[in-house]
């Protein structure tokens, strides 16, 4: 995924394990159901994380920011707040 500088991943959750690479950029991740930019852990270049099954998560792309998601299928993602669902954002 390329994501420009300030793009937020609101908190959601996979019915699988999410695996992270950072291919360039700085991307920062915190676990919770509450977005928290206290609590993030932050992820540059070759940077790797695994979002748990089912554990809420959340993100940010600190700069222009490339990123390599990969899982086992089938995925899906789904907001912990329904209103944060691209469409219904759009819809605000």
């Amino acid at each position: 995924m390329r994501l420009p500088d300030g793009y937020r991943l609101p908190p959601h959750t996979h019915p699988t394990d999410e695996h992270v690479t950072v291919i360039s950029g700085t991307f920062k991740v915190g676990m919770g159901e509450r977005f928290r930019t206290d609590s993030m852990l932050t992820l540059s270049r070759g940077g790797f994380v695994t979002a748990p099954a089912g554990h809420a998560h959340f993100a940010v792309a600190q700069g222009a920011t490339v990123v390599q998601v990969h899982a086992l299928g089938p995925f899906a993602l789904t907001y912990v707040n329904p209103a944060d669902t691209p469409r219904a954002a759009t819809n605000r």
